[in-house]
């Protein structure tokens, strides 16, 4: 069975959140690096490249203005490394679980992120 690397972490109001890793791209690095390095930061997995699963685009209201994210995702394959959260750059992570995907369905905190995971379902189905 297909499993997932999840994080569960606090955000910043102190609520847990159990969510795909994330952050933001360093200059002169493209997506994919991005997403490789990211995953390796937060969960302490070696990740191989697989497929792009698409593009989030969203906004949230803060106490002083509105916020807009373009968030991509891409499949990796865990291909080596410690899966610990201890190393997390941000140290917001009480943890990294593996999921099944559909474990995802319930856990995942973020509508987008289930449907990603639903996603990555159904790509694996179809390619077994």
């Amino acid at each position: 069975m297909a499993t997932i690397a999840v994080i569960v972490r606090r955000n910043r109001a102190g609520r847990v959140e159990w969510c795909f890793p994330r952050g933001h791209s360093e200059e002169g690095r493209d997506l994919e690096q991005t997403a490789v390095r990211l995953v390796s930061e937060d969960t302490g997995i070696v990740g191989l490249m697989l497929a792009s699963l698409g593009t989030i685009d969203y906004s949230f209201p803060t106490t002083e203005t509105r916020v807009h994210k373009v968030v991509h995702h891409y499949l990796l394959e865990a291909t080596g490394g410690e899966f610990t959260a201890e190393d997390d750059p941000d140290a917001d992570a009480i943890d990294v679980v593996w999921l099944s995907l559909l474990d995802a369905r319930t856990h995942l905190t973020f509508a987008n992120e289930r449907r990603i995971a639903q996603e990555v379902r159904e790509r694996l189905a179809g390619a077994a």
